[in-house]
């Protein structure tokens, strides 16, 4: 890495967030957690209505087996209800796939994106989770360079990406879903992709707005995303079938998004929470009959 991309990187984590978001991060915290990461739309409009995301890294080797798991909590915060979902994984796996030695895109696509460090359990850890967030824009500006055009502005780069890990992983997106990104990240992405070429090695030319990289291995790059791209709707099918049986508070993720779609209030009884996909057919006949 570079000391310019981590001091870069630095500053961007510590992003402003609302009070009651470092209150839920700081419940998180629970022993042997050692960071805890907050992203997503309402950490761009500071708005915390709808669900939150928070990452959850703890200590300890990586895990073996699929991950993050995934879970939703609700919290009574000063006479509100707030909303999270929260995946959980070790640091140790969230800097290995951030640095892109692993077939999983899902964890440098979203942080090469904004997100805020919210806690932390000491200054060394802090360290990590920037130097780990910093190899995520290599991880990805590298990919940029491989399938953006042989010159172009950085948006160009950065949007030949998010097409492209769109494309790989089974998310549904709007169209031009890679756009707002771009709007929404104003002169980030700009500043970011020099610093990461730089960070990483790869030499580039600019002629006014326009980038044009020196990918030394750009074939070898582009064939390692080949194989990431046909790994990639596998993979997350697997946790998708593996998060219908693991994930935590399923049931009242499930009531509340009932509830605010369709206005239909669904009693959270302990046997469906304890068996929300069996509950599921049951739920969906009342809420059918109730809208009729």
């Amino acid at each position: 890495m570079s000391d310019a991309l981590d001091a870069y990187v630095a500053v961007a984590l510590d992003a402003p967030v609302a009070a009651h978001v470092r209150a839920i991060a700081g419940r998180l915290a629970n022993p042997g957690v050692a960071a805890v990461l907050f992203y997503g739309s309402n950490l761009r409009t500071g708005s915390t209505e709808g669900v939150l995301d928070f990452y959850v890294l703890t200590a300890g080797p990586p895990e073996r087996g699929l991950w993050p798991r995934v879970g939703y909590r609700e919290f009574p915060l000063d006479g509100r209800m707030l909303r999270a979902k929260i995946a959980t994984m070790r640091l140790t796996t969230f800097a290995q796939a951030a640095g892109g030695t692993l077939a999983d895109t899902t964890i440098w696509t979203r942080f090469v994106q904004p997100a805020a460090l919210v806690w932390t359990a000491d200054a060394a850890t802090r360290a990590t989770v920037v130097a780990a967030v910093a190899a995520a824009s290599v991880t990805a500006a590298r990919f940029a360079a491989a399938l953006g055009p042989a010159r172009g502005t950085a948006a160009d780069y950065w949007r030949a990406l998010f097409r492209q890990t769109y494309a790989a992983e089974l998310r549904v997106e709007k169209p031009g879903r890679e756009e707002q990104i771009l709007i929404h990240g104003a002169g980030r992405y700009e500043a970011l992709l020099p610093l990461a070429w730089d960070a990483g090695g790869i030499g580039f030319a600019r002629q006014g707005d326009e980038y044009i990289p020196a990918l030394s291995d750009r074939a070898g790059v582009a064939a390692a995303w080949r194989r990431r791209r046909r790994l990639g709707r596998p993979l997350n099918l697997i946790r998708l079938v593996r998060a219908a049986w693991t994930f935590e508070g399923a049931g009242e993720y499930g009531a509340w998004k009932v509830e605010r779609h369709t206005g239909v209030r669904v009693e959270m009884t302990p046997w469906r929470r304890r068996h929300p996909i069996l509950a599921a057919p049951a739920v969906f006949w009342r809420v059918w009959r109730a809208r009729r």
